[in-house]
């Protein structure tokens, strides 16, 4: 796994500033912005800073989640961080996900240079991705009871956000449903990604998934894109806030099952690479899909598909997060582009079985 990686070029004190200042448009002059920081695991997407916001009286601790500035090379080629706000706000009120109180957002890039939005911040535990909760800690020394306990807790979100009704109008800022069009969409981020540069093995990926499409890709619904249990925060194992919703989509209830599933795959399969035992028995595709099963009545279908599609969207990301690194000096280019995929080798574990049925 990459140690802590480079996601802003911004000064602090500058932004605590320009908060502040921003802050005394929305609720008065009263207001005052203090503690400014950054998390030490922030995210690879948009920018992520902590403050504590007072006025008349009041004391809030707050987060800001910020587009990335051009100079610091993007994950992705935009952040909707609208749809992100409104996203959060549906799974709270709608589907009684506890996702963080959306707050304020703020479109015009004027005040802090890109639009941000402002949520709450919760207290919990998050299972670490450096080093990888698979490796040590809170979770790993867990019983085997209270990580199933966090288990099924984590497939009951995706279950209460699937089995959700939406308004088409709800739906709207999430794109154009169905699987045809997020794939699609996904060839499109790559080809920005990597169109310099070629990954050969996200291309076969891509045609291994368009020559064994699913007979029916299943209903659609408002996915959470990014479900995994990093992007979770916990308190006695039980999900106190739920983070990242930066890849929300209306598809397939098994994109957020496959990524769950997958997320923890890629993580274990570091770990046994490493000689250690990792966490073999969490987030296993029978349990999860049984535990989905129980609480909805789905059966989830065509998960070595949806499987090998999760392999694929996560090596694009991956690749575009070591290609950032090799342009920070932080990394030297590899001679061979499949490199890239930091779990080449399990991506192409996935790939065997589609090119020799081919």
């Amino acid at each position: 796994m990459p140690e802590e990686l480079r996601t802003s070029t911004r000064d602090l004190e500058e932004l605590r500033a320009s908060t502040e200042a921003w802050l005394r448009g929305q609720v008065g002059a009263s207001a005052s912005v203090s503690g400014m920081s950054r998390p030490t695991e922030n995210g690879l997407s948009s920018e992520t800073l902590f403050f504590t916001a007072t006025w008349d009286g009041q004391r809030k601790r707050c987060v800001a989640r910020l587009a990335p500035a051009r100079e610091a090379v993007p994950v992705f080629p935009s952040y909707d961080l609208g749809a992100q706000f409104e996203m959060m706000r549906l799974a709270r009120e709608k589907a009684g996900i506890p996702a963080p109180r959306a707050l304020w957002f703020e479109p015009d890039p004027g005040p802090l240079g890109t639009p941000f939005f402002v949520m709450e911040r919760a207290d919990g535990e998050v299972p670490p991705d450096v080093l990888p909760y698979t490796f040590g800690g809170w979770l790993y020394d867990a019983s085997p009871a209270d990580r199933r306990r966090l288990q099924d807790a984590s497939v009951g979100l995706l279950a209460a956000l699937h089995q959700t009704a939406f308004t088409p109008r709800e739906l709207a800022p999430f794109g154009t449903a169905g699987l045809r069009a997020h794939v699609e969409e996904q060839r499109a981020y790559y080809e920005w990604a990597h169109g310099r540069r070629r990954v050969p093995v996200l291309e076969r990926a891509f045609a291994a998934l368009a020559a064994h499409w699913p007979d029916d890709p299943g209903p659609d619904v408002l996915t959470w894109g990014d479900a995994r249990i990093g992007n979770v925060m916990y308190r006695d194992f039980a999900p106190v806030a739920v983070l990242d919703w930066e890849m929300a989509a209306v598809g397939p209830r098994e994109l957020d099952l496959s990524w769950m599933i997958f997320l923890h795959r890629f993580f274990q399969d570091i770990t046994t690479g490493a000689g250690l035992p990792g966490l073999p028995a969490f987030m296993r595709r029978e349990d999860v899909c049984a535990t989905y099963r129980d609480l909805t009545g789905y059966e989830p279908r065509d998960l070595d598909f949806y499987e090998l599609y999760a392999a694929l969207r996560h090596g694009v990301i991956m690749a575009r997060v070591w290609q950032r690194r090799i342009h920070f000096g932080e990394l030297p280019s590899p001679d061979d582009p499949d490199d890239l995929v930091l779990h080449r080798a399990t991506l192409e574990e996935l790939l065997a079985r589609y090119e020799a049925a081919s």
